[in-house]
């Protein structure tokens, strides 16, 4: 890839096969080992698009950004949340929260809508188990007794996830959750779907000026984004999980796209990778109405509503930072 004038111009053995404008653009993703000028980085970084690298297999390699944004005094503020323990514990409660309460909604919406394909009752004990997640969370002063809560509930929701699973059945189980590799279709299409809206998340922070790799719920780690990691936490369910649900559902892929390697990783093929990702661009321009803000906007922009919403906590411009609830 690389640069002329305002375009991006992608070129393979000296043919260039398109160009597209920088300004349609919010982020370029590479699988592959594809190259990309300096020019381009530079020009990427200087209008804050994202510019992430990914291996073939879609394992997340590097992620080019530009000058830190934000004024010095937010991400002081949030180092300093972040090292506090009574402060930084009401802010990862809120992101269990949320990540609780989609989980419960995801199987609710289950049951609403396909009330005569699922096991009603089944489903209806986990999503009464999860309310009690969700009222334990809500009292709990302890960031260890949180990871307990928020453990359990994941269990409690996977456990029904197949049950989600309506269509191709033979080919789209899930048995349990696994990665680094993922061992199974289903969790192939789920790990895909998280680096994709993690990297969203990641270039959001950094929108609003906030650190990316400084948490509150997910410990620090050299390299790791642990803030971003908080924030997917709420979003897994209703927009990953649904989307995943949604494309094995309605067709949209099947089971000849997927690959498997000599160490048992299983992978998207090229064709299937494009039927993905254009699926979830649309999925992300589809229009909501923030549960918090109560203005309309497009799924997409979560993620930036989120840091924004983040940002404002860490000011004190609100009293609490409101999680993504979706209804």
């Amino acid at each position: 890839m690389s640069l002329d004038g305002e375009n991006v111009v992608i070129i393979k053995d000296n043919n260039e096969l398109g160009r597209v404008p920088l300004h349609n653009l919010e982020g370029i993703v590479v699988f592959g080992y594809t190259g990309a000028s300096p020019a381009l980085m530079g020009s990427c970084a200087k209008h804050n698009i994202s510019l992430c690298f990914m291996t073939q297999y879609g394992k997340f390699l590097s992620r080019i950004s530009g000058e830190v944004r934000g004024n010095v005094t937010l991400r002081k503020t949030q180092y300093f949340l972040s090292e506090k323990k009574e402060e930084n514990i009401k802010i990862a409660r809120n992101f269990i929260i949320g990540k609780i309460y989609n989980s419960r909604w995801v199987i609710e919406r289950a049951v609403r809508d396909h009330s005569m394909r699922v096991d009603v009752q089944k489903l209806k004990d986990v999503s009464d188990s999860l309310k009690k997640s969700i009222d334990m969370a809500f009292v709990c002063e302890d960031h260890e007794v949180l990871r307990g809560i928020e453990g359990e509930a994941a269990k409690l929701y996977f456990s029904v996830f197949n049950d989600l699973i309506l269509q191709q059945k033979e080919h789209f189980s899930f048995n349990g959750r696994n990665k680094r590799p993922p061992l199974d279709n289903v969790n192939a299409l789920l790990s895909f779907a998280y680096t994709l809206l993690t990297n969203n998340i990641v270039s959001a922070l950094e929108t609003v000026g906030l650190d990316p790799y400084v948490g509150f719920m997910h410990i620090d780690r050299p390299g790791r984004v642990s803030l971003a990691l908080d924030l997917l936490e709420e979003l897994r369910s209703v927009f990953a999980d649904r989307f995943v649900i949604s494309l094995i559902n309605k067709k949209m892929i099947s089971s000849d796209g997927f690959i498997k390697k000599e160490n048992g990783a299983i992978i998207m093929d090229d064709d299937t990778k494009k039927i993905f990702l254009s699926a979830f661009q649309e999925k992300k321009q589809e229009k909501i109405t923030h549960p918090f803000l109560e203005e309309k906007i497009e799924w997409g922009m979560v993620p930036y509503v989120q840091s924004l919403l983040l940002a404002r906590f860490i000011r004190g411009d609100i009293e609490e930072y409101p999680p993504f609830l979706w209804k």
